[in-house]
């Protein structure tokens, strides 16, 4: 997997059978966890080091693979553009923050998974009349002459309880539905994206034949990837001034027991879906100190970059 541009540091990347402490789980197969943390600056949560990677990552989201040529090597004119793109209508408390998770989740994909972007799905669904439901994001990720589908869902949440879990439990569930997962496919044969990327001839009409809606979904599930980025506020995190060894191993174990608590809740109610031992589920797991603040300064450079064009 590739690192490059992963500025964070990992506290768990395991399967879930070799970190859970649930014997319900200890044989589950196909599901992995990872736990990401920032680090620290002068006693204080280095906000400005996560801020950067989302605007260092944001022109993926938030503009078409078009778009994205066209502004090849114009950092500035790249934050102009996307920040075009972005309407941050979340009202509530609890959607608040959405995109900064879907543009978290897409560095991610790139740096950690070594994904090629497909669907930038902030830009279709804040451009489209339908909204684009569906998956947060959807990538592919090439492994020599074969290819894996990752569609991702990305929270950012004030609180992981199990209150909280559930709900996305429930969201994963209803985006594993043929009708979801054959729009997702449709969409990515419709958009111009497919064609943009850096990949074989043969492997890319690979990819559209295997997508074909006339095909089967079933024969797609073993290639399905669901990665669930917990963006999450965490007390353990705003009551820390330094990365010692045991903020660290504080971290992980909570992450290690919530791990628990949403697979549990996820094999629950995994009849729901038609082969569901062969998709494949990775848990991201990634604190904060004070989700508001990390809002409140999105909210406010894309203010200042929509008013730079």
């Amino acid at each position: 997997m590739s690192m490059a541009g992963l500025t964070f540091q990992i506290l768990v990347d395991d399967t879930l059978a070799g970190v859970t402490s649930t014997s319900q789980l200890i044989g589950v197969v196909n599901k992995r966890v990872l736990s990401l943390i920032n680090d620290f600056e002068d006693a204080e949560w280095r906000y400005p080091k996560f801020q950067s990677y989302l605007w260092d990552n944001i022109a993926q989201t938030a503009l078409s693979e078009k778009e994205r040529s066209a502004l090849v090597d114009q950092s500035h004119s790249c934050l102009v553009a996307a920040a075009q793109n972005l309407k941050l209508t979340d009202k509530d408390e609890i959607g608040k923050g959405s995109e900064i998770a879907e543009v978290f989740l897409y560095g991610l994909m790139r740096h950690r998974f070594g994904a090629l972007p497909v669907v930038p799905k902030i830009f279709y669904k804040q451009n489209v009349q339908d909204n684009a439901k569906g998956a947060d994001s959807v990538h592919i990720v090439v492994d020599g002459d074969d290819f894996t589908l990752w569609f991702g869902e990305a929270k950012f949440y004030n609180s992981i309880t199990d209150v909280r879990l559930d709900s996305v439990v429930d969201s994963v569930m209803n985006s594993l539905s043929t009708d979801k997962l054959k729009k997702e496919n449709a969409i990515i044969t419709s958009v111009a994206d497919l064609d943009g990327l850096s990949i074989a001839a043969n492997l890319r009409s690979k990819i559209k034949a295997a997508l074909d809606n006339r095909d089967s979904i079933d024969n797609l599930k073993s290639k399905i990837h669901i990665p669930i980025l917990l963006l999450h506020e965490c007390p353990i995190t705003s009551n820390t001034k330094d990365l010692t060894d045991a903020y660290k191993i504080e971290i992980a174990t909570f992450h290690k027991n919530r791990a628990d608590a949403y697979f549990l809740r996820q094999i629950a109610k995994s009849k729901s879906v038609h082969k569901y031992d062969d998709l494949n589920f990775h848990l991201i797991l990634f604190p904060v100190p004070n989700k508001k603040k990390i809002v409140d300064a999105f909210v406010q450079a894309v203010a200042f970059y929509k008013g730079q064009k």
